[in-house]
C-alpha cells in the first residue's frame, strides 16, 4: 500500500496504545498453539448496529479481510499468553494493517476474558479509547475474531478491526 494512503491520526493512535482496562492475563515467555480461532462478525453484527444506531451513526459491514487481521491478532495473543497490539516479532497493528491491504483510517480494540459477546461490546463501550473506536463516525467497516486461551480455560482474546 502506498505510504500516502495510510493515516493514522493522532487521536486513533493514542486510542491504539491506551492502556486496557480490561482484564490482562499473565506473560509467558513460550509461544503456544492457540485453541480454536473463528472469526465472529457474523454474531457481532447487531451488537455493532445497536451500538451505532443508538449513538446516532450509521452501522458498519462485516468485512472478511478485516475479520482476517482480527483472527491474526487473536490467535497470536491466545499464543503468546498476553493481550498486546504489538506482536513479540515485533509487528504492529499499522504493519498488519499494511500486510492486509486496509486502505484508510483503521484502529483496533483488544480484550481477554471470560465473556460472551454482549459482555464483551459492554466492557469496550465502558471504556474511553474503545468506546471513541467503536463510535468514529469514519469508520464503515469491522472484522471480530476470537482465539481460545491455550490452558483449555474458557478463556478468550478478542480483536476488532475498524476501518474506514
Amino acid at each position: 500500500m502506498p505510504e500516502k494512503n495510510f493515516h493514522l491520526s493522532r487521536r486513533h493512535f493514542l486510542g491504539l496504545t491506551a492502556v486496557a482496562v480490561l482484564p490482562l492475563s499473565a506473560c509467558q515467555t513460550t509461544i503456544q498453539t492457540p485453541g480454536k480461532v473463528a472469526g465472529a462478525s457474523a454474531a457481532a453484527a447487531s451488537n455493532v448496529q445497536a451500538i451505532r444506531s443508538t449513538n446516532g451513526l450509521s452501522g458498519l459491514n462485516a468485512d472478511p479481510t478485516l475479520e482476517r487481521a482480527a483472527s491474526q491478532q487473536a490467535a497470536y495473543m491466545a499464543s503468546a499468553g498476553q493481550m498486546a497490539h504489538t506482536t513479540g516479532w515485533g509487528r504492529s497493528f499499522a504493519s498488519r494493517v499494511r500486510d492486509n491491504e486496509i486502505h484508510g483510517l483503521a484502529a483496533e480494540n483488544i480484550a481477554v476474558g471470560r465473556m460472551n459477546i454482549d459482555q464483551l461490546f459492554a466492557r469496550w463501550m465502558a471504556s474511553p479509547p474503545h468506546r471513541r473506536n467503536m463510535l468514529d463516525p469514519h469508520f464503515t467497516r469491522f472484522g471480530l475474531a476470537y482465539a481460545e486461551s491455550t490452558n483449555g480455560s474458557a478463556e478468550r482474546y478478542w480483536a476488532l478491526v475498524l476501518a474506514s
